[in-house]
């Protein structure tokens, strides 16, 4: 079930929960609906903060069910989670865009418009594209010059 956003900074972030872990949020444009998902960031062993418009992963092998997400893709068992909002430091409390049209920050590793996106064999915060059917597609391509991509996160 989504929550309101209305009035909710998607952007802002906490040292304590304001939102259940896993809520999810949508907000409906004349572009398109995007949904976000409340987490909390991992910095991983990398201990780097993460950036806004870059890609997270789940935090190892319970990161989905406990919804907890890091930029480190050594740190995570290479499912992607979605596109951070803001800045995030440690054990952090804020919002990810998992559906829904998306710029990121970093450059995909590699690919063409319209291809399948995944972690594995991807860089830190960013995504590849995808190789094989065991890989976690996570999203599509959209204009790789404009580093824009189209979100297809697990919920």
């Amino acid at each position: 079930m989504y929550v309101s956003v209305l009035g909710t900074d998607l952007t802002r972030v906490t040292t304590t929960a304001e939102f259940a872990l896993g809520q999810l949020a949508a907000v409906v444009t004349n572009s398109g609906t995007k949904v976000y998902k409340y987490v909390q960031y991992d910095e991983g062993s990398a201990g780097v903060d993460g950036v806004a418009g870059e890609v997270t992963y789940y935090y190892t092998l319970d990161g989905y069910k406990n919804n907890k997400v890091t930029s480190d893709l050594s740190d995570s068992v290479e499912i992607g989670a979605g596109v951070l909002q803001a800045v995030m430091s440690d054990d952090e409390y804020g919002w990810i865009q998992i559906k829904g049209a998306a710029t990121l920050t970093i450059a995909l590793t590699a690919g063409a418009d319209g291809d399948p996106l995944t972690p594995t064999g991807s860089a830190d915060g960013t995504l590849d594209v995808s190789a094989s059917a065991t890989d976690n597609v996570c999203a599509i391509a959209g204009d790789i010059s404009d580093k824009e991509i189209i979100c297809t996160f697990p919920e």
